[in-house]
């Protein structure tokens, strides 16, 4: 478990590192508007699509990002991570690029669709019963026995520094936001992307968005002390992480303005609004900003509302499921 905040270790320069290193690489995705949400939450919104990313989701700018600047001895022995999907398939294409070999640790429930997917990519896949194995200790167990590079899903300078790469396009792309909404699990986009903002829009307030059963950040970042949970039982597979950590922590505290909780009911409502208005297929934990907006946990108020898009990675029959469980089918 990390320690308490310490000096940030990002700054906005490192995104502007990570921008150039990513050219080429990354897709530079598109952001997009629905007059129907706009209706709907009284804001002028734009949505950054990172769905329509490389391995369908943001993770690639900051496995990438971290696995290119290994060393050459480093790169030559391989690099695990552990992850629910969307970072290992980041790593797992990363590595492939790099011609790096890669071990993933996942759980054995990840969405089939991302478990596919980071095999696909040519990496090796270890998985784990979440009920009895901390992944964290598998991965480390791994990296030792192996002699590997952990390459963490978020708690990583590097890491974090790739995923500030979202909000540096989104600032590019969109001028004068009032609001920046931003998925959070661990905290490396959200911490990148506020750098971002703070760089592009210093008053452009920056608000973090979680599930309800895992909330762990929102209470650490009102209290000013590290919070955890453990298993928290959510649709947002991305955001179950147990806590902050020793890089995106202090970051959170400094740069984010707020950070708010949605239901899980709130988030299929924004999957299925997406899907059926928009034609966009968005995963539960990408839906999160967009759910705080339409559920009215951040109100509209006639301003100009950034939301992120996280990922689209998502069984399409278990999206079926949800939306008929809550009567959206």
């Amino acid at each position: 478990m990390p320690s308490s905040p310490s000096a940030p270790a990002v700054t906005y320069s490192d995104v502007s590192d990570a921008a150039d290193r990513l050219a080429g690489i990354v897709h530079r995705t598109p952001v997009m508007t629905s007059r129907t949400i706009n209706a709907r939450t009284d804001a002028d919104v734009h949505l950054k699509c990172e769905n329509f990313q490389r391995t369908g989701a943001f993770k690639i700018r900051g496995g990438y990002n971290a696995v290119a600047q290994l060393s050459p001895e480093a790169q030559a022995r391989g690099v695990v991570t552990y992850s629910s999907g969307n970072h290992a398939q980041a790593v797992a294409l990363a590595g492939r690029l790099l011609g790096v070999d890669a071990t993933i640790v996942m759980p054995e429930d990840a969405p089939q669709v991302k478990l596919r997917a980071t095999r696909g990519y040519g990496a090796e896949v270890v998985t784990y019963d979440p009920e009895e194995t901390v992944r964290e200790a598998l991965g480390h167990r791994l990296a030792e026995e192996r002699g590997l590079t952990l390459v963490p899903p978020y708690d990583h300078p590097d890491v974090v520094a790739g995923q500030g790469t979202v909000g540096d396009e989104l600032f590019q792309q969109v001028d004068d936001l009032d609001v920046l909404l931003v998925c959070c699990g661990g905290g490396g986009l959200l911490s990148g992307c506020a750098l971002a903002a703070r760089h592009h829009a210093p008053t452009c307030r920056v608000i973090g968005v979680e599930p309800e059963a895992g909330d762990d950040a929102t209470r650490s970042f009102h209290s000013g002390t590290l919070q955890t949970v453990t298993a928290p039982d959510t649709v947002a597979d991305g955001a179950r992480t147990p806590y902050l950590g020793d890089v995106t922590f202090p970051l959170v505290l400094e740069h984010v303005d707020d950070m708010v909780t949605v239901s899980d009911a709130a988030l299929v409502r924004a999957m299925h609004v997406a899907w059926e208005r928009m034609k966009m297929i968005v995963e539960p934990t990408g839906a999160l900003g967009l759910a705080a907006l339409l559920s009215g946990a951040v109100p509209g108020q006639g301003r100009r509302v950034g939301i992120v898009v996280s990922g689209g990675n998502v069984d399409l029959g278990r999206a079926g499921e949800l939306f008929v469980a809550h009567d959206l089918a």
